[in-house]
């Protein structure tokens, strides 16, 4: 099971705190966290089989978190990467908001998960089952 503990806005130095697990299968390769070679602006791990991660920091204020839902009846055939989410996020430019709309329109291309993203100004939660937004 993928934990993620989070605190924001409660200590008056950091304004996100942030303790987590990745809970992933042990014979996926990986990398640990690392500035990226094709873009140095993000810090995250690496999934080396698909290229995406599954939490990261940008240096223009960007996080993102994603942890898998596990649905038994949920076909995997033909999905996306779910690390392509936190990828994507950190490497774009739009609103956090606009972002998680668009994502709403195309969450099932991925299998089950939970998301936490946001930039320096707002915090916010999805949850592709519960198709909710928020702040």
């Amino acid at each position: 099971m993928c934990v993620l503990f989070f605190a924001y806005k409660i200590h008056p130095n950091y304004p996100l705190i942030v303790a987590a697990n990745r809970d992933e299968f042990y014979k996926r390769p990986t990398e640990k966290a690392h500035f990226w070679e094709e873009n140095t602006k993000i810090l995250a791990g690496r999934d080396l089989k698909q290229m995406g991660t599954w939490l990261g920091i940008s240096k223009n204020g960007r996080f993102a978190a994603i942890t898998n839902f596990r649905n038994p009846g949920e076909t995997k055939e033909n999905k996306k990467s779910r690390g392509h989410i936190i990828r994507d996020f950190l490497n774009s430019h739009c609103d956090s908001d606009l972002f998680l709309n668009q994502l709403q329109e195309n969450r099932m291309l991925y299998q089950g998960f939970n998301l936490v993203l946001g930039d320096t100004d707002s915090l916010w939660y999805y949850s592709m089952y519960k198709t909710m937004l928020t702040n």
